[in-house]
């Protein structure tokens, strides 16, 4: 638990108010910043990411620098897989870039876990990806929030 304010919306979820916090989540990754991504996340929070072990906002904010910084002109979509009380269930795909500029798309499943003031105490994510060419590219809004008229994962099939 954080004594922080509480950060809506809060557990338990609701069918409305689980997708209104992937959408936020979602919202937060496409801005790409990496100190006030961690800021959703509790001080002692615990992730699994792939075969990474972070622990704590400290490390979540290094470990999104390091991501960003390899990861160009990233962007994401996620969607609401289930969701239990304070629990959610997320599928998601993003597509991004390397320095040398090839294209990858990552495909993966998260499951977090919430305390009772919204904030998320533990992320674990499966993520598989592999390299496409620039021109299959599905994800080409402009830098930043996914615009709310873009299709889903579900209108690419993925």
């Amino acid at each position: 638990m954080t004594s922080e304010a509480p950060r809506h919306p809060l557990p338990p979820f609701t069918a409305e108010s689980a997708a209104e916090k992937v959408r936020l989540a979602e919202d937060g990754w496409n801005g790409r910043n990496p100190g006030k991504v961690a800021l959703a996340y509790t001080p002692d929070s615990k992730w699994r990411n792939r075969a990474e072990f972070v622990q704590g906002r400290a490390a979540v904010e290094d470990f999104l620098t390091r991501k960003w910084a390899k990861e160009l002109d990233y962007r994401l979509i996620k969607e609401l897989w289930a969701f239990d009380g304070n629990r959610i269930a997320v599928r998601y795909a993003y597509e991004y870039h390397d320095d040398s500029g090839n294209w990858f798309r990552a495909y993966g499943n998260e499951n977090w876990e919430f305390d009772e003031n919204g904030y998320m105490a533990h992320r674990h994510a499966s993520i598989n990806e592999h390299p496409i060419a620039e021109e299959d590219r599905k994800f080409r809004w402009p830098l930043g929030r996914r615009p709310d008229d873009h299709p889903n994962l579900s209108h690419f099939g993925f």
